[in-house]
């Protein structure tokens, strides 16, 4: 008898509708197949699907029994066809009534004692089952995250025999639902506050003109000064997530397990701070089995790079199109996936190799060249699109020993998300949403200066001799800080702030 089941498989963070279709023969030896490109997981599912059959007291038939997964071209990974194997086959032995599985998608992996565990990926799922207009049956601890979806029924059970009771009709279950406001206010508190870092005034006005414009970051200083404990703060003070932002970041995490047990959604903007020994592929996505890369965990949140200039040449490069773009494409030969990464990058590094140049209680003791050919390892192309390179110097006993705190991150974000509701109305029909992702004609439109400014910035060129890279820079820098003044001009006195935040190209390292 031939039973068929919907269920979905992950590309990238989509889900995919996959039909499941269970034969038994009625003649041959005894054997199970599984076809349609499963990978080692599927295949395995064989081995599960029996065990768990026996073992809550359903009949496994001792014939020749063939699954097709389709669309057989597409590939299939993962445990989670364990449930619609198992019940396809219960109901090809005609223990389900027939009609029962019409407009139901299921999905979940099998113990061998019949219990469900949940699975990767259950919000992608839910949003192709409200996007066919079908209900969602997924393991218990997958219910409260799924349900985030609006509009479709998602039903979490806790075995496979409670499965087939509801599909009988025997026993009744209530569609999970999840208070998204409340959700989202459960999940949107942060550990750290700007309030813990002592001193480093300069530092963190660069970092609140950072997080108002949506700036890409770099911080110089020797080892210890702060340069991390500044970064890990900075999600902080960025605006809080909206709904939608919240969705697309927890479909990331969700793909990978990153969410903690029966959480249903990621209000927290994320902050991502991997290894200089990381591969380009693991930064950037990809692998034998593709899978999103550190760029786009970070994705509505900030990447941070500690020891810029220790990473491999190769590896920093591939930031350039999700830097420019806010997405990644990783091809291979089996499909071509394109991932969200829309991040701020925020970059570390010391002076030097012995990390002390310029530190006046520290003598260097690097020679010029190492000194070159260690800041030569970060190319231009990357700095190119870096908006903001600031000095953190070691902080002084006496702002250690203070026992006043900094101001709040609370209030910092008051003032950055008055700044971004600006941009926000400035750039509604233009496709982008701050002054950090502006291009040429944006920079034209919007950064117009007075005489007075205009004077100034050129003088600035001439004397500290400037680049045209740093002058476009400086320009969207002051539209920034004019729109934290809540002033409509950009003045002398923002570009002259905005000209201190170009370490590199003033030459002082």
């Amino acid at each position: 008898m031939l039973s068929k089941v919907l269920s979905a498989t992950l590309l990238g963070i989509d889900a995919y509708l996959v039909e499941v279709e269970v034969d038994i023969a009625n003649r041959g030896l005894p054997h199970f197949s599984i076809v349609g490109l499963p990978d080692a997981a599927v295949k395995e599912s064989k081995d599960r699907v029996r065990a768990a059959l026996k073992n809550v007291g359903f009949n496994f038939p001792l014939r020749p029994i063939t699954v097709n997964l389709a669309p057989a071209g597409l590939k299939k990974e993962g445990s989670s066809f364990d449930l619609p194997i198992a019940v396809g086959l219960i109901a090809s032995e005609g223990v389900i009534e027939p009609g029962s599985l019409e407009g139901f998608l299921l999905t979940g992996e099998l113990s061998l004692d019949g219990r469900l565990k949940p699975v990767r990926g259950a919000l992608s799922i839910a949003l192709l089952a409200r996007e066919l207009g079908l209900k969602v049956i997924l393991p218990e601890d997958n219910a409260s995250e799924a349900s985030v979806v609006k509009e479709v029924s998602v039903f979490g059970v806790r075995s496979l025999p409670e499965v087939v009771e509801f599909l009988n009709g025997v026993k009744s279950l209530s569609p999970s639902n999840t208070d998204v406001k409340l959700a989202m206010i459960e999940n949107s508190v942060y550990e750290e506050d700007f309030s813990d870092v002592k001193g480093q005034e300069h530092a963190k006005r660069a970092l609140e003109v950072a997080a108002s414009g949506g700036h890409n970051v770099l911080m110089i200083g020797p080892p210890g000064a702060g340069k991390t404990m500044l970064s890990k703060r900075l999600p902080t003070i960025l605006p809080p997530m909206t709904f939608q932002e919240a969705l697309e970041t927890t479909r990331v995490h969700s793909v990978l397990g990153l969410l903690g047990e029966r959480q249903p959604i990621l209000a927290t903007r994320p902050f991502r701070s991997p290894h200089h020994t990381i591969s380009d592929i693991a930064l950037i996505g990809g692998g034998q089995v593709l899978r999103p890369g550190e760029v786009s965990i970070a994705h509505n949140g900030v990447l941070f790079l500690d020891e810029l200039p220790e990473f491999r040449r190769n590896v920093l490069e591939v930031l350039r199109q999700p830097l420019e773009n806010g997405e990644v494409t990783v091809s291979r030969a089996v499909a071509s996936v394109t991932y969200p990464a829309h991040f701020m990058l925020v970059a570390a590094m010391n002076p030097c190799p012995c990390g002390y140049f310029g530190d006046p209680r520290h003598q260097c003791t690097c020679t010029s060249g190492q000194i070159h050919r260690y800041r030569a390892k970060v190319s231009g192309p990357l700095l190119d699109r870096i908006d903001i390179h600031i000095e953190v110097p070691a902080v002084p006993y006496k702002d250690l020993s203070t026992e006043a705190s900094g101001e709040k991150s609370a209030d910092i974000r008051a003032r950055v998300i008055k700044a971004r509701k600006i941009q926000l109305e400035r750039f509604k029909k233009d496709k982008i949403y701050s002054n950090g992702q502006m291009k040429a004609r944006h920079i034209k439109k919007y950064c117009k200066l007075k005489p007075d400014a205009q004077s100034l910035l050129e003088t600035a060129m001439q004397r500290l001799g400037l680049s045209a890279r740093a002058y476009t820079r400086i320009l969207k820098l002051s539209r920034t800080i004019a729109d934290l003044e809540g002033s409509e001009d950009i003045l002398p006195h923002h570009v002259s702030e905005a000209v201190q935040y170009r370490t590199l190209d003033r030459g002082e390292f």
